[in-house]
Parts: structure tokens; sequence; C-alpha cells
């Protein structure tokens, strides 16, 4: 009645089970071994993934960084010299600043342009400097220059209505805006009150000569994909130029150029 306890039975079950498990385990290794490195290789692909992400963004803010240093010394160059400078009086009253470093003119004469540049407002119009606005310039080339030389870029916007255009989507220069070239030295004495009532005065520096250049016909539009970098997210030339829109830390080196040079100043700004 009871031999299924007997000592042999007893001692065959251990055996028995551990055979079993042992098959068992067995059976599900080998089916498991092949899912298992298509999971460590899947694994590993989203590793290499992330990490190619991360490092492309990583080298898209390092080049929205880079723009805005090479802005914050073309701003330090150009006002280090006042005889050869945009006029202090003139720069105390603007509301903002632009700069395209290196604009690299690709074609002789008449031809096509391209730039990247960054635009700063004085917070309400009148306060410190604030968020950068990234932008891009395209449009005929300028006559007088040659083929493939590096050209500086210095916009500086005199009034409220001028720094309103730029929230427009696309802001052609001359005709939605009016523009003109700037006038250099220590002083803005000797400008025409025709002059100093333009909307934005303009400036180009190359081969170490700085001096007043109208950009008329140039168009200027939002560089979406450059301040989304900058800013994480995406936003509006509004949002940036006339809200209060943190500045980023690769900017402070262009506020402090622009602080040193012209700590306050401009118009107040008229919300709309």
């Amino acid at each position: 009645m009871f031999s299924f306890l007997s000592p042999k039975t007893v001692g065959e079950w251990p055996s028995t089970a551990r055979g079993a498990k042992h098959d068992s385990f067995g059976f599900w290794a080998n089916a498991l071994n092949p899912l298992m490195e298509d999971v460590v290789i899947i694994f590993s692909a989203i590793l290499v993934f992330l990490s190619l992400a991360g490092g492309l963004r990583a080298a898209e803010e390092g080049k929205e960084a880079e723009r805005l240093r090479k802005s914050a010394e073309i701003i330090e160059e150009v006002m280090q010299t006042p005889e050869k400078g945009i006029p202090k009086d003139l720069l105390h009253k603007a509301v903002c600043v632009g700069v395209i470093p290196s604009e690299k003119k690709l074609a002789l004469g008449i031809g096509g342009s391209y730039g990247r540049g960054c635009l700063v407002c004085r917070r309400g119009g009148t306060g410190a400097w604030g968020a950068p606005w990234m932008f891009l310039i395209t449009g005929p080339s300028l006559g007088f220059q040659i083929g493939g030389q590096a050209t500086d870029f210095v916009l500086v916007v005199m009034n409220p209505a001028g720094a309103q255009k730029f929230v427009q989507g696309k802001t052609k220069l001359g005709a939605d805006a009016s523009v003109a070239g700037g006038p250099v030295g220590r002083t803005a004495e000797g400008a025409t009150g025709v002059l100093l009532q333009t909307e934005i005065l303009t400036y180009s520096r190359a081969r170490g000569l700085f001096a007043g250049i109208s950009l008329a016909g140039q168009v200027i539009k939002d560089d979406g994909g450059g301040n989304r970098i900058l800013y994480g997210k995406k936003i509006t030339a509004k949002e940036i130029l006339f809200g209060n829109t943190g500045t980023p830390g690769a900017a402070r080196a262009l506020d402090g150029a622009l602080a040193k040079y012209s700590p306050r100043g401009g118009q107040p700004f008229r919300e709309k």
C-alpha cells in the first residue's frame, strides 16, 4: 500500500527530479539564448544611437555657441577703436544690435549670399541686453566684394519700429524696413537727420576695414533650427525679442560686450 515510500523509491525521486529539472533548464536555456542575443544586440544598438544623437546635439549646440562667441568678439574688436567703430552716441540710441559673423561670398559680383546671425535687443527697449534671436540672411551678394572673402556684418536697429519688423516672418531690408550704411567714428554728429531716422543701420568688416554699407535687398528670416537648439524648444522671434525669455549662458559674453559700450539707452517698446 505504501510501496511508493520505500527507500528505493524515495532515493530515486530526487535523482529523477533533478534530471527533469536539468532537462527543463537546458531546454529553456537553449530556447532563450538566441532571444537574449537579439536583446543584447538591440540594446547595444539603442545605446549607440543615443550616444550618436547626444554627440550630434552637442555638436549643434556648439555651433550656436560659436556663432554667439564670434559675435561678441566682433563687437569688442569693432568698438575697441573709437575712431573706426560705431559712434557711441548712436549705439546708446539703438534698441537692438545684430551680428553676422564671417559671411562668405561664394561668387564674384552679383550672386548668392548666405549667412547666419544673431540679434539682441534691450529688454523692453531700454533695459539690459536680453536673449539672442538667431536668424538667417539671404539675398544678392554685394557687388564690390570679392568672391570667397570672409565678411562680418553688424546691424544697429535704431527704433522700436525697426525691431518689430523682425517678428513678421521675413524682412527684406530696404523694402520692409528702411536701411542705410551707418556712420563711423567717435560720434554721429555729422550724420544727417534722415540717416538717424533710418530703422536699421548696417556695417561690414572685411580685411580689417569697418565701414557703413547698405544691405538693401537682403532678406532676414527666423533660424528656427538654431533657436530650437539654443533654447531647447520651439520659440518665436517675438517671444525672444519682446518677451521675458532668459539669456542662455552661451550669450552672456555678447550681452557683456554690448553692456560694456552701451549699458543703457534705447527707446521703450510699444505693446502690440
